[in-house]
Parts: C-alpha cells; structure tokens; sequence
C-alpha cells in the first residue's frame, strides 16, 4: 500500500520553500513510497562520509550532486559513475562539487548522492508529464540514449490498470528486445508494468506533479529498478476544467437536440441575410416545433410572429438560434438565459478564433450564469434528422440513418452532408462545434450513446477541450457504439518547450493516437477513411471470430488484398486440410486454395456462388473478402447479383458474418459495387485497399468493444 503521508510530507517541505523541484533524495523517498523499487543510497555532506557510504554499498558507486537547483546534473557535471574504490569516491566527492559550483555559482549545495551503481538490465523509459489535452499520461519506451534517437514510446491516461500497463510493455516496436534475444534473458514484464502503474498512482494522488522521470529504469529478469528519478512540482498541474455530471449533459442537449420551440435572435426576411437561412431551413425542413423569429424592426418573418427581444415570446423557449454579430451576443445572451433556454447555438464567428478571447469568455460567464450550454461560436449550425430539424444557414438536410457526425470546421461539415448526400448514407445529426468555448465532444458522445435514432458517431477533430473527459466518455460509449474519430494535425511538432525526456517525447499526435486507442475510438487517417468507415461499419455485421479468408478471381488483386489484411490488423485463417479440399471441389486444378482462395478468373458464376456459399456456411470462418476481376463469362452485375443473394440466402438462415468485395474491371463494376453496398456488402471498384480499411475498423471496434476478448484466433 502507497505511503500517502510520506509524500505529503516532502511535497509540504518542498512547497514551503518555494522549490518547483525534488532533490534525488527526496525523488527516491517518494518512488519507495509508491512502491518503486531504486538502487540502494546515501546522501553525503562530506568526502569522508562519502567513502563510509560507498564501502557500506558496497563498490562500484555512483555519485551525483544534489542541489534544488540543478535539474541537469550531468550538464553540470554533477554525475560520475563507475568509481571503484575509496580513493576514487574521496576525489570524485570534491570534484562534483567543484563543477556544481562553476556551473551555478549561487545553488544551494545539499550534499552528495551516493548511489549503488547497477551494472546489468535493459534501460527503458517510464516516466508521466502533464499534457494539455488529457491531464496526466504515463509514458514507457526504450531507455537512455535510445528513448532520444528511436522515440520508441507508447502513453496512456493515468491511473493504469495492470493490464494496460503490460500493453504498454508489449506495445513498443522493439518490445521484442525486452522478451530477450540472441541468447538474452526476458525482462521482468510484471516487475516494469508494477512500475508503471505505482507511477500512475503517484500522480493521480498528487496531481501537483507535473513531470516525473524514471529514466533511466534497469529491467532484469529479476525486476526492475529506477536507477535516476527526476520529478516537477507545479500548483497548476492540479488544475481541472469545469465538468458535468452525465446527467446534466443529458439534460441540457436533450432539450438542444430535441426542442419543442426556438427562437433565431437575428431572423431576418432578407434573402442572403444568415438569419433569413436559418429560418427557411427551420420552417422548410418541417420542424414541427415552434420557431420565434427574433428582429425588434420586424413584426413577421415567414408568416411567424416577429417578437423585439426573446422575453416577449410567449412560453418556454429551448433554443436560441445566434444570428447577430459577435459584439451585440452577450447582451442577447442575458435575456436569453433569464428566459430558461437550455443551449445557445452561437453562429456569428468573431470570438477566440479571432483572438477576441475576451469576448468568447464573457459568454461563456454568461452562460454559466444562468445555466446555458453554448454551442459554438463560430459554427454552421447543427442538424438533427429525426426532428426535421436544420438549425443552420446552409444546405438543409434531410436523408434519416443512424450516423451521428460533428465536425470542427464548417468546410468539412459540408463535405460530411455532401458525402451523406452522394453515397445515400442517411444521418442522425451533423453538428459543428466551432470554438468549442462550452459544447464539445463528450457531450455530444453522451447524447448519443443514448439516441435511440443513432448507431455511429463519427468525429472530426483538431483538438479537445478536455480530453480525459473525452476519453473517458469514448470509453463508456465505444462498448456500445463505435466511436470514429478523425484527429487532424497529425504532423504537430509537438512539445517544443518541454523540459524532461517525457514531456518531450509527448508529441501532441503520439498521445492522441495511444490514448484514442485505448479508449476504443477507432480512428481514421482521413476524411474520406471517416466517412467510408461511417457509411460501412453499421452495414457490417459484428464477427464472431479472428479467422478472414479471401476468395478472388484475380491472383494479383488476392496479393494486395493480403497486404491490406496485414495493414489493417486482420488475421488470414490458416485453411485446414478439410475445408482446403472442399474448396478444390469447386475451382479449377490450376486454381489455388491455401488463403486466398484464387478461383481464377475465368470461371464462371457458379464458381464464385459455391465457393462464397462454403465461406459463408463453415463456422470456423468469421469473415470473407471477395476480389473481383471483370470477365464476360462472369459480368460484373452478374457477380454482384449472385453475391448479393447468397449473403441474403444465409443471412435469412441466421448467418451473419462480414462480407467486403474489391471489384476490377471497366467502368461497369461501379454499378455492381453500388448493388452490393445497397445490399449490405461494403464494396469498391478499383481498390483493394478501401474494402478491406473498412473491415479492419469494424474488427478495431469490435476488439475494443470486448466481443472478440474471449474468442482465440485459429
């Protein structure tokens, strides 16, 4: 059990002297506390007393100077390492404090560091920062040098479970060296995964801990030992963002997403004004619930009652629609709050992305004041299909389906309707989320995990307010819906001004990418990946198993759906010797079995019906990829017809299992890859690549969701 005490005394001394800084001695007192095993020491005040501790050791020893100000002690040459005997240690003592003198003439001068010197161990990295997205992440990667040139090095949210700090270990690029090689014993994975998790204890309960080093950290076989600690102390790494209970969010954007009435606070009956958009939209789209038009100058705006300020409107409003300049909001905002609206949709754009953060701050005040949710500002709208409801000054819209997508920008929010629109991918929602000064992606996560009208959330995103809300939101909702999210600024340089190894290696991407991933998002690499993954992973039924098996007409389109499968995760089943004879009952001698089946390509429909119908009928096999080469024997709606039925023959039987197909040939394989998608079978002309990224995101969430945790692959 952790000494909380112990470390609330240090942490005491070291804020009453106004150090931002442990010493080494106080850094190993508050790693033993947690449970975190370091090399035996003593600290010194003089030579002699440096030559007693260093023979109590036992030789060879390590010193190091300790000073609360010298964070670089090997850039002070305040470290020397490997002193053999006590005349060494004698000199040693001297000459470290002479070079802590001539490096910082002023540092207060503790003493020196005697410390066991460890001669054995593969050195790794663990270490925590405090990132400005999601608050404290725990980071392992190789040690020592390598941590600087290979950057090998994987983050998660702290506090860690067992499990996930063992994933840490395993999820490393050269995690390999650590299982052991060319003769060389395993590292204590257990002993490194204890590690990580009492670090994450650590800054957990003492949030004021804003970087912690291990590094670095010796792992033997036999455990493994934080040989160097180095730990921040910063009040306002404790901080945490206003958050809402679940119940509060549901609340407020139930009454956002589902109004009885709105009000547009700048309606206007001018053709090309926003407000006059907004209220075509509303009144077009068939909102069936009331909509006040806001404009003191007006007294109707399309044959609705114009009110001079929305205290005059009748009722209870839940909405108020923005549609005024930036300045004149606040004013509007208090009257729309006294009124009891429960979300601010704020349009006007001339806030924080102007670098008016004043301004987007009072609103926000505002809006706490009076307990409103502000969406926005500087946003297109949101849409809400099941209530007809396009409360927005573009393109309206209206194809219902199950795929709820937000998006931060307005450009790639029509790109989402427009995509929506051509593929016939019916929608939930489109929300912009702008600035993001109240609103963000959590709480659209929490509404939608319980929309009934809603089966996948997809994300577009260049930041998150919060993400350890996110994070924890994504990992409650994953479970039950996936969760896409596609991160833009993926080439972000990252922490620039970081001051420790692990801050450093926090590049801003590196972390969204781990922690996403822990979280069960699944996420894309572009917009078109979003949106495919949006329109085909609700299309796709859950698999049971690991085990894909190709089936292609095309040799070489069967090598690069191959390549596909290894890049997005898929495991090729390896086909025994039964169901291999079976298949050589229906393709030609000159055909191939093993996986991919190759059935060649000049066979003819029932080749592919059979072989297909055999996929679909063995359970050993959880999921089929079809290629398809274009041949007159077998004419592309040919295929496609014939697909199309045998997956419903069997799906009417009660198998259900994913089917994708990558289509080659002329431009007739477009129609027949429109048939297969409209009947449940994700499929593409001219790609090997984009069936199979599909595939790999519904298995990626399927994982995460725990469906496939009990399953072995075979």
């Amino acid at each position: 059990m952790a000494d909380r005490a112990a470390v609330e005394k240090i942490l005491a001394q070291v804020a009453a002297e106004g150090r931002s800084a442990l010493t080494a001695p106080e850094g190993r007192a508050v790693c033993e506390a947690y449970g975190i095993p370091t090399p035996a020491e003593r600290l010194a005040a003089t030579a002699a007393e440096a030559v007693s501790q260093a023979e109590e050791i036992g030789l060879p020893v390590v010193l190091k100077i300790v000073s609360p100000d010298i964070l670089h002690k090997t850039e002070a040459g305040g470290v020397l390492v490997g002193l053999q005997d006590a005349e060494a240690v004698k000199a040693g003592f001297g000459k470290i404090v002479e070079n802590a003198k001539a490096y910082n003439a002023g540092a207060r001068i503790v003493g020196v560091q005697v410390q066991q010197m460890l001669t054995e161990g593969q050195e790794v990295i663990i270490g925590s920062v405090t990132d400005r997205t999601f608050g404290k992440v725990v980071a392992f990667g190789l040690g020592g040098v390598l941590v600087e040139v290979l950057k090998d090095v994987t983050f998660r949210l702290a506090p860690t479970t067992a499990e996930e700090a063992l994933s840490m270990v395993d999820g490393i690029q050269a995690a390999e060296i650590l299982r052991g090689v060319r003769g060389s014993d395993p590292v204590d994975r257990a002993a490194l995964a204890a590690v990580i998790t009492g670090l994450g204890e650590l800054v957990t309960d003492f949030p004021q801990l804003s970087e912690v080093d291990l590094n670095p950290v010796l792992a033997t076989a036999r455990g493994a030992t934080a040989v160097d600690v180095r730990i921040l102390v910063d009040p306002d790494a404790a901080k945490e963002p206003q958050r809402f209970t679940q119940e509060e969010i549901l609340a407020s954007m139930t009454r956002i997403m589902k109004p009885a009435s709105i009000a547009v606070i700048g309606a206007s009956a001018e053709a090309g004004k926003i407000g006059n958009s907004v209220m075509k939209n509303l009144v077009g789209g068939g909102y069936a619930g009331e909509i006040h038009p806001i404009n003191p100058k007006a007294a109707e705006i399309l044959d609705r009652k114009a009110y001079a300020s929305i205290a005059d409107v009748p009722g209870d409003v839940d909405v108020a629609v923005f549609a005024i300049p930036a300045k004149f909001v606040p004013a509007a905002l208090e009257e729309a709050g006294k009124k009891g609206v429960a979300g601010a949709i704020l349009i006007p754009s001339g806030f924080g992305e102007t670098g008016n953060i004043e301004l987007q701050d009072q609103v926000v005040a505002i809006a706490r004041k009076h307990g409103v949710r502000v969406l926005g500002p500087n946003i297109y709208g949101y849409y809400y299909t099941p209530e007809n409801l396009s409360a927005t000054f573009c393109t309206p819209y209206d194809v219902k389906g199950g795929v709820a997508l937000s998006s931060q920008s307005g450009g790639i929010g029509m790109a989402i309707l427009g995509f929506s629109r051509s593929a016939k991918m019916g929608v939930s929602s489109i929300v912009g989320v702008g600035n993001k000064a109240d609103i963000d992606e959590d709480d659209l996560l929490t509404f939608f995990e319980h929309d009934e009208n809603t089966e996948l959330i997809a994300m577009h995103l260049e930041d998150l307010k919060d993400g350890r809300a996110f994070a924890e939101t994504a990992k409650r909702v994953s479970r039950r819906k996936p969760v896409v999210v596609l991160k833009a600024g993926r080439t972000s340089e990252g922490a620039k001004a970081a001051s420790s190894h692990t801050g450093a290696l926090a590049g801003d991407d590196k972390v969204y990418d781990d922690i996403l991933r822990q979280s069960g998002v699944v996420r894309a690499p572009g917009l078109n990946d979003m949106l495919e993954y949006a329109r085909g992973i609700p299309l796709l039924p859950t698999p049971k198993g690991e085990n894909v098996v190709i089936i292609t007409g095309a040799g070489g389109s069967g090598v690069l759906l191959s390549d596909a499968c290894v890049d997005n995760g898929l495991q090729l089943m390896t086909i025994p010797p039964d169901l291999d004879t079976a298949f050589r009952e229906f393709i030609p001698p000159f055909g191939a079995a093993g996986n991919p089946v190759d059935i060649t390509g000049g066979e003819p429909p029932s080749t592919y019906r059979d072989t297909i119908a055999l996929g679909l009928a063995d359970d050993r096999i959880h999921a089929l990829i079809l290629g398809y080469w274009h041949a007159i024997v077998t004419p592309p709606m040919v295929f496609a017809e014939l697909v199309s039925e045998v997956v419903g023959e069997y799906r009417a039987k009660g198998t259900h299992k994913p089917v994708v197909a990558s289509l080659s040939g002329d431009v007739e394989v477009e129609e027949a890859s429109d048939h297969l998608y409209d009947h449940g079978i994700v499929a593409y002309p001219y790609t090997t690549e984009k069936p199979v990224a599909v595939l790999g995101a519904k298995y990626r969430w399927a994982r995460a969701a725990g469906l496939l945790s009990n399953l072995s692959r075979r």
